[in-house]
């Protein structure tokens, strides 16, 4: 009885944190419409950012109040630098809004696509998020931003790690934005409950343990060298990753 009330605590609880931040970013989405009309949107970036960092969490917040996910923080005791490259692995579909929680002044890369969402497309280019596929341009403009003293949130891979695998392939890019902005590469190893928002797994289907856990760590740092090319760099990230992410037990 006592187990059969927890679960649908935690399923009925796990349902209405989605249902929270739809709510939120839809509400959010209509407040910034009439914003982008507006002249000088891009002075109001940082501001957008504050909001977008404060929601989120707020949303962490109340996982961990209501006990459906814990998320746990390691190595996030001193303030995080600004214009710099962060970089992660993506093993959930929560890993972005749980990072820009804790980010300061940071941006990220979404596809084009993601601008008629409307949960995030509005609130996402006031916040002077980059839309675009990758490219010469696009590295340029990341680093312009970097340059002004932004960060960049990147998850190398591209995509949510594949089922089965601790990392999927690292793509070059983020090397390319750090080598251009001349900016410190920062990695952030996450680890979490092996079904908890997975790729393929749709959001509504509550994780097979609950509660679940997100436990987000402040990994190594790579300073700017000008003698190490962005292919040594993305080597020696894709080799420390799948050092560090190694299950204890391999």
């Amino acid at each position: 009885m006592i187990a059969a009330l927890k679960k649908t605590y935690y399923v009925t609880t796990y349902l209405l944190s989605w249902g929270l931040f739809f709510s939120v970013g839809f509400g959010l989405n209509l407040f910034s419409l009439p914003l982008l009309l507006l002249p000088r949107r891009e002075a109001r970036g940082s501001w957008m950012r504050a909001v977008i960092r404060r929601l989120f969490g707020l949303w962490i917040w109340w996982f961990n109040t209501s006990g459906v996910v814990r998320v746990i923080w390691r190595g996030f005791d001193e303030p995080l630098p600004t214009g710099c490259v962060f970089i992660a692995n993506h093993p959930t579909l929560i890993d972005a809004p749980l990072l820009l929680a804790r980010l300061p002044e940071t941006i990220c890369i979404f596809k084009p696509a993601l601008l008629r969402n409307p949960v995030i497309g509005p609130p996402a280019i006031m916040a002077g998020y980059v839309a675009g596929e990758p490219g010469v341009d696009l590295v340029r403009e990341i680093a312009e931003k970097i340059a002004q003293g932004r960060s960049l949130l990147v998850f190398p891979e591209g995509t949510r790690t594949g089922a089965g695998l601790v990392l999927g392939p690292i793509k070059p890019g983020f090397a390319l934005i750090a080598a251009r902005a001349r900016a410190p590469v920062q990695l952030i190893e996450v680890r979490s409950t092996p079904d908890l928002v997975t790729r393929g797994r749709p959001w509504w289907r509550p994780p097979s343990i609950q509660p679940s856990t997100v436990e987000i760590t402040l990994g190594r740092r790579w300073e700017y060298d000008p003698a190490r090319s962005p292919t040594q760099l993305t080597v020696e990230v894709e080799q420390h990753f799948l050092q560090v992410l190694r299950p204890v037990s391999a």
